[in-house]
């Protein structure tokens, strides 16, 4: 376990009117920030009915961005959903959205993944706890810790419909986890993720310091978190779907280089190697 040598906050001069000094300060210190009620309800109907289509859509399609789950054939997450839609392409050019994510990354931006994660009720899976740095550094190439994570709540998420969960501090830590990533590893890894995982005693540890938080709010909430803070969640087994829109922005001065696994890139789908796209 490494501390951290990057910035979490890269501007603190406040440049937008969409998060204030205190905000910003609650985000440097626990790794996230939550924004409730964020979109009204009209833009939540839109973006949900057109989830609802791309869900359906994405059943009879066996295209590499449609991942299923471990078990069985149901859709699990749908990648680069903001190049290949123009409801989510919009979505990613969300004037408020990306001025708060501009302040906190200190730079121009540009979308390095975005994806629709499924999890309805009674069967959705679980996503394991992971700091999502350890993985776009590793089979990525992206060098530096100056990227976030933004997910966009379309359904109400409660305590017990697998939300997100976080460690708020995690972030100020880098855990180096055990084994070497084998070739082609996200075809499987986006199913159900084995390597790239922290071990438990290093999981104990900071949920030891910094607990376990589930930021929970109603539909149109929006919960933006750092790139190297430890996250997951639990499987959803009540009755409640629980689908958020994940975009992940990283600064235009952080582009990716070759993998530091040594291994071929992963596909553009998953990590945009060029800036703007």
């Amino acid at each position: 376990m490494l501390e951290r040598v990057d910035p979490v906050v890269y501007d603190k001069t406040i440049r937008q009117s969409v998060i204030d000094g205190g905000q910003l300060d609650e985000y440097e210190r626990t790794g996230y920030l939550f924004l409730d009620g964020f979109f009204s309800a009209e833009e939540v109907e839109e973006l949900r009915s057109e989830l609802q289509r791309v869900w359906r859509q994405a059943e009879g399609d066996d295209r590499a961005e449609i991942i299923r789950e471990p078990d069985s054939d149901a859709v699990r997450s749908v990648f680069a959903v903001h190049r290949d839609n123009a409801v989510f392409a919009k979505l990613a050019a969300h004037e408020r959205l990306t001025a708060a994510v501009k302040q906190i990354l200190g730079s121009e931006v540009y979308v390095h993944q975005s994806r629709i994660n499924f999890k309805p009720g009674f069967t959705g899976k679980d996503f394991y706890w992971h700091s999502d740095f350890e993985t776009w550094h590793v089979e990525d190439g992206m060098p530096r810790m100056r990227a976030l994570s933004c997910s966009i709540a379309l359904e109400d998420n409660y305590s017990f419909n697998g939300p997100l969960m976080v460690i708020p501090g995690s972030q100020r830590h880098f855990v180096s986890c055990v084994g070497a990533t084998p070739e082609n590893h996200y075809e499987e890894s986006l199913r159900k993720q084995q390597y790239g995982v922290p071990d438990p005693d290093s999981l104990t540890r900071l949920a030891s310091e910094g607990g376990i938080v589930a930021p929970v709010g109603k539909a149109g909430s929006v919960l933006l978190f750092d790139c190297n803070l430890m996250h997951g969640s639990s499987s959803n087994i009540s009755p409640y779907p629980r689908s958020n829109v994940f975009l992940v922005f990283n600064s235009v001065e952080n582009r990716l280089a070759e993998p530091f696994s040594g291994q071929k890139p992963r596909p553009d789908y998953i990590a945009s190697r060029k800036a703007g796209e």
